[in-house]
């Protein structure tokens, strides 16, 4: 994997003071994207293990309140690869500190449910995807749409944009067995912004 760049005291891209990691890599090429040159997945630097030391030096400090994933898309099949057990080290290391990530994919649609063959939508579902969600306490989701961009909104570019408390949401979803969970009927629990 590949990122763009690391913000060390991030204020616009979560909560309180964060770090903010901008993956490479996106296909969905959002029309007024802010951050074109991450589409491309080779674009910037390469992911290494020494990144993650920083990173995880990066949040040491009491003020930096978590960890927020943007891009590019964390949700690609092979982001989520990398990011996965990068995950797991921060959540051992801080605990106390939330992660947020923003992604294009659906929370329901996407992350939850299986690909459809032929369907022509995009999917990020994979073998890492639930453990991710799992590590992740607030999920911005959909697509940035140029035509419903709304500067007012917290943490989001455009109306379309969810701010999911995804402890909440997918709590009694993963309670479910396996064979009775059903992403469309998930209740969605929203975020409030302090």
């Amino acid at each position: 994997m590949f990122y763009g760049t690391i913000k060390n005291c991030d204020i616009a891209d979560g909560e309180g003071c964060r770090v903010s990691l901008f993956v490479s890599g996106c296909r969905h090429h959002c029309k007024g994207c802010f951050n074109e040159a991450t589409w491309d997945f080779r674009y910037g630097e390469v992911f290494t293990k020494e990144t993650e030391d920083m990173i995880l030096e990066y949040l040491k400090p009491a003020y930096i309140h978590g960890l927020t994933l943007l891009g590019g898309e964390p949700f690609e099949v092979p982001n989520q690869k990398i990011l996965l057990p990068f995950l797991r080290r921060v959540k051992a290391a801080y605990p106390e500190k939330t992660i947020w990530s923003y992604t294009g994919y659906r929370l329901e649609k996407d992350l939850l449910s299986p690909e459809v063959p032929g369907s022509g939508r995009l999917n990020a579902r994979c073998e890492c995807t639930d453990e991710m969600l799992s590590m992740i306490d607030v999920l911005v989701d959909g697509r940035f749409v140029l035509e419903k961009k709304d500067i007012s909104l917290a943490f989001c570019g455009s109306s379309n944009q969810r701010l999911i408390d995804l402890k909440k949401t997918l709590a009694p979803y993963f309670a479910l067995p396996e064979a009775e969970r059903k992403p469309a009927e998930l209740q969605i629990v929203l975020y409030q912004p302090r």
